[in-house]
């Protein structure tokens, strides 16, 4: 019972260390989906500007605002989360985007409804467990608690 126990700690000791690393892997990839997305639509704007108009039905929004919405949601968004900025503020963000798309396009085949899916799994698991040690956020926090430890003993 002891070895398995141990085991368990070894295996729990390396999920913790991986951690960083998986949550830069998942940021990675939404980066690259979305940012590729949001680029696509400012090198086809007129494209962008049809497709707002006639295929998707964002509701409240006139078109050229949910356009410009949607575009710049795809491109803000990923780079917060790519560099650890913000991150909860940005995937909270990028949820609503991928939500938003779904609900707004009416003809999305299943296999697009999964991609959709996956996407919001892996935004809410940033948005619940943050973007790891190996982000901008982390880094400013660890400079914050080593510039109040060198305060306080100055």
């Amino acid at each position: 019972m002891k070895r398995l126990s141990s085991l368990f700690h070894r295996l729990d000791d390396i999920a913790v260390a991986l951690q960083p690393l998986f949550a830069l892997a998942i940021r990675l990839y939404l980066f690259r989906v979305f940012f590729l997305s949001g680029l696509t639509k400012l090198r086809s704007w007129d494209s962008t500007l049809y497709l707002f108009s006639n295929e998707y039905h964002v509701p409240v929004l006139p078109p050229a605002v949910a356009a410009v919405m949607g575009a710049g949601g795809e491109l803000i968004f990923p780079v917060l989360l790519l560099v650890g900025l913000q991150p909860r503020f940005a995937a909270a963000g990028l949820f609503i985007v991928n939500l938003v798309a779904v609900l707004s396009y009416p003809g999305l085949e299943p296999v697009m409804i999964k991609d959709h899916i996956l996407w919001a799994v892996l935004i809410a698991y940033l948005f619940f467990h943050g973007a790891g040690r190996w982000s901008l956020q982390a880094f400013l926090r660890r400079g914050k608690v080593m510039g109040g430890v060198q305060q306080h003993r100055a």
